[in-house]
């Protein structure tokens, strides 16, 4: 197929788990035709303002806010001003796609993309819409009558959106994750210095870091590390956490575990797990099954419409991964790990059945639907 040069705005954001699959949607449009000229559009404030440029695209932001859930003081004065940054957003919209005369827009949730999208359909332009979730935020459900395609990593989104308009693509991911060779695995265990004869357990915290996982872990090391015998682990214990995380472990002689707050190389420390411990975020997910790992999801509680736990279920039921309640993760999360991660035949299971959901693809299936929305 011949991708001819299209401009294109995007918008979404304020997480990570919403800036990376656009971000990685804009290289794939890149990739397939450099001369795109494509243009980001989030909120003002939020990490996507930084994020965006540091990929190298350009970013415009919109005075929106979100709601918030939590009664405080300022919480509830943030929450009178949402219609009217709505409003404001949604004419500073319209003037964005006037100036730059895009193609197409594209959306991938978050508030910072209602107002975007919203103007783009009232002008009659054609759009897309990607959801990373398992179930479908309130931005993305708001626009589904609106778009001509919606791209979903999970099966059953037709109790959001019209059936007609779904595509299944997956999830974009960053190209490191797939399933790893042996050497890669033994690169991976010499980079932390661990045994290649012992067992090795992975926890993911996310960049700032999971207090739940956390403690599970402080919790388990106060215990003796029960079960750990020929395990060693490594765990990202993230920037917030780390300082605490530092005083918790000093005087402590446990060479068994490796503890940082980033991982620098994260497909080699994908390469060298055993079992992988994590939240259960859309992109965490997609990983996960890309790289064919068998994973504990301990879905985060604080999120909308208890979506990571929906995430984690999709591969539950179809035993692919094992799921750990957020209250009940201090007394059962590493006893479960531990217990799958010294049963090799189980961990193959889910191994098999994690790959065998996983779309590697997604990006540029997402970038051949903005193609065919345009007559391409």
């Amino acid at each position: 197929m011949t991708y001819r040069k299209i401009r294109v705005i995007i918008s979404g954001g304020g997480t990570g788990g919403h800036i990376f699959p656009a971000v990685s949607i804009a290289k794939e449009l890149k990739k397939v035709n450099p001369d795109t000229e494509i243009l980001f559009v989030g909120a003002e404030g939020k990490m996507e303002m930084e994020k965006v440029p540091a990929e190298g695209f350009e970013i415009v932001g919109l005075p929106i806010t979100g709601l918030q859930r939590q009664l405080t003081l300022h919480n509830i004065a943030n929450d009178i001003l949402v219609p009217a940054r709505f409003v404001g957003s949604i004419v500073k919209a319209r003037k964005i796609i006037r100036k730059f005369k895009p193609e197409i827009a594209v959306g991938v949730g978050g508030y910072a993309s209602a107002p975007l999208l919203m103007a783009a359909t009232g002008m009659h332009l054609p759009a897309l819409i990607q959801e990373q979730n398992g179930f479908a935020g309130l931005t993305n459900k708001m626009l589904g009558p609106r778009v001509q395609k919606i791209c979903v990593a999970y099966e059953g989104m037709e109790r959001f959106f019209p059936a007609d308009k779904i595509v299944m693509t997956g999830n974009p991911i960053r190209p490191s994750m797939h399933p790893y060779s042996a050497a890669e695995r033994l690169e991976g265990l010499a980079m932390y210095g661990f045994d290649p004869a012992k067992r090795h357990i992975l926890i993911i915290g996310g960049s700032l870091g999971s207090g739940t996982l956390n403690k599970a872990m402080k919790t388990w090391i106060e215990a003796g590390c029960p079960g750990g015998e020929g395990v060693e682990i490594l765990w990202q214990c993230g920037k917030y956490y780390k300082k605490g995380i530092d005083e918790f472990m000093e005087g402590r002689n446990l060479p068994s575990i490796r503890y940082s707050d980033f991982i620098a190389r994260m497909d080699l420390a994908y390469a060298m797990a055993d079992v992988i411990i994590s939240r259960s975020g859309a992109s965490s997910v997609s990983e996960i099954c890309a790289t064919a790992k068998a994973a504990v999801f301990v879905p985060s509680p604080n999120v909308a419409e208890d979506h990571q736990t929906h995430n984690a279920m999709a591969l539950v039921r179809k035993d692919a991964a094992l799921l750990v309640r957020d209250d009940e993760a201090a007394e059962k999360l590493m006893p479960t790990a531990l217990g799958l991660v010294l049963d090799p035949e189980r961990i193959a299971v889910l191994e098999q059945n994690a790959a065998a959901m996983a779309l590697p693809d997604a990006a540029h299936t997402i970038v051949d639907e903005i193609y065919k929305i345009l007559g391409e």
